[in-house]
Formats: C-alpha cells, structure tokens, sequence
C-alpha cells in the first residue's frame, strides 16, 4: 500500500500524508459482523478521568473478527479486502462453504477470490490457519495463539510477523517482532504470513485535527504546570525538571521504567530478550 502527500496550501498539510488503500476491494462493511463500541472518554465508573488524554472522535462500529478460526476442513473464499478503524491491519471478509461470512486479520498477498482454510495440515501460504506443530520451521506467522483454543492474541497489527524458529517437544521458538524469543505451545494454532498495511507506520499525521478524529485529545507538558498539578511544574521561566529524570504526574520514572512484575510466572516461557545482546 503506498503512502500520498498533498499540495503544501497550509502549513500542516506540508507534511501530511495518508495511505492511498490500494489493498482496499471492499467499502462497505458486513452489517451482521458490527457491533457497537461504548465511549468512556477515559472515564471510571464515577465519572473521574482515570486515562488522561481520551475523548471525541469519529463515530465507529467494531468489527467482530474470528480470532479463533473454529470452522476446521472448511474451505472459505476471500470476498474482499477491508478498512478496520479499530485496528492498524486491514481485514479480509471470508465466506464458508456454508453460507457463514467472518472477517480474518488480512495478510499480505491475499485477494479477492483467494481460498483459505483452518485445518491441521494445509498449503502453507498467506491466511491459512493451523496448529504450529503441522508448520515448518522458518515460515513466518502471525495471529498466535497463546493458550489452546483462546484465540489469537499475539502479532496482529500492521506489517508485523513472527518466525518459527524450532519445534522441540510440546513446545515451539518463536521469535516475535521485537526480537523476543519465546515458547508457545505447538498445539496452538498461527496464520501464515505477514499481517499486511505495512505502511501503516510511515503516515505522517500532519495536523492535530486528525489526532482528534482519532479520539485523542491535547496533552500538556508538565514543566509548564503548577507544582501543585505536576512534579515538574513550577519556577520562574523555562525552569529544568529539577529532579534526576522526568517523571509522571505521579512521580513515577518516564523513560525506561519497568512495571513487569519479578519473577513472573509466565518468565519461564521467554528464552530471551528483545533486549538482550
């Protein structure tokens, strides 16, 4: 999918760009697969903001994808490629065999008019979906499954994959997207290839009137503050931080503080880090 500019006739739209949705076959979404997203506006139940800088934005419909891919043996045809506004990948509407429609997350290379399948053994090639114990190593997937049966939850956003590195028992390598090397059971299931959009990350948002379509409201700098509102409000003119690092509202390091819990007990699964050397 390529990536369009604009005539510069204001200063933001120098630099906005937008995708120009060439993998786009279908505008209309599948009115049985929609439901209805509730806006909090980053509100709890008492009406206090708990998450700061949420609000507005466009009106949207979920659409409800088939992280599950239950309909196994069952051949299903591509009928076209669509926007999501829930997520960064686009999703492909399939058709079963017997009338069923669901939408998948769509990968690269797949089309209108292409098959796919969920079974135990199939064609490796971009949408089917299988057990990771029946894919050779090396291929590259996405939507991962970590518990059996649950769905996928990992590697499902635009341009992203992962590879199967090796299969050893009742449990596989995999090698995530942010260099993390992980076990996931063999028995559960993955999608072959990668998720598509790839250039989703390469949008210059351009303008702040987009970032409100977006649901996403303005955040103020903290130094310009009161010292009651925020640690680093306060002083006379542009004053430093006046502490070690910057902080959160809540004191809180900013940059590079870990909140994963020591010794956690799913660190047995992961072989190394994205971090690591």
């Amino acid at each position: 999918m390529g990536i369009k500019s604009f005539k510069p006739v204001t200063p933001s739209r120098r630099q906005m760009t937008v995708l120009t949705y060439d993998e786009i076959t279908k505008h209309t979404p599948e009115k049985s697969l929609l439901s209805k997203v509730k806006k909090n506006s980053g509100r709890n139940a008492s009406g206090k903001i708990t998450v700061r800088h949420q609000g507005g934005g466009a009106r949207r419909k979920y659409r409800i994808i088939d992280f599950k891919r239950n309909k196994v043996d069952m051949e299903a045809t591509v009928i076209g490629i669509e926007y999501d506004p829930n997520r960064s990948a686009n999703i492909a509407l399939i058709e079963y065999q017997d009338g069923e429609k669901a939408y998948i997350i769509a990968p690269i290379g797949l089309t209108d008019g292409d098959k796919v399948i969920s079974a135990e053994s199939a064609d490796i090639k971009p949408g089917n979906c299988m057990p990771i114990k029946s894919i050779p190593v090396g291929t590259m997937i996405h939507n991962i499954e970590m518990h059996k049966g649950k769905g996928a939850q990992l590697v499902r956003s635009a341009g992203s994959a992962a590879q199967l590195m090796a299969k050893e028992g009742k449990y596989a390598h995999i090698r995530m997207p942010s260099g993390e090397m992980r076990l996931i059971p063999a028995d559960c299931k993955a999608t072959i290839g990668v998720v598509g959009n790839t250039d989703h990350s390469n949008v210059v948002i351009g303008k702040a009137g987009r970032k409100r379509h977006m649901g996403i409201r303005p955040t103020v700098r903290g130094s310009v503050m009161n010292p009651c509102d925020h640690p680093h409000g306060g002083g006379e003119g542009k004053a430093p931080v006046g502490r070690p690092g910057p902080v959160t509202p809540w004191g809180k390091p900013a940059l590079g503080y870990k909140t994963r819990k020591k010794n956690h007990r799913t660190d047995k699964f992961i072989v190394k880090r994205r971090n690591s050397k």
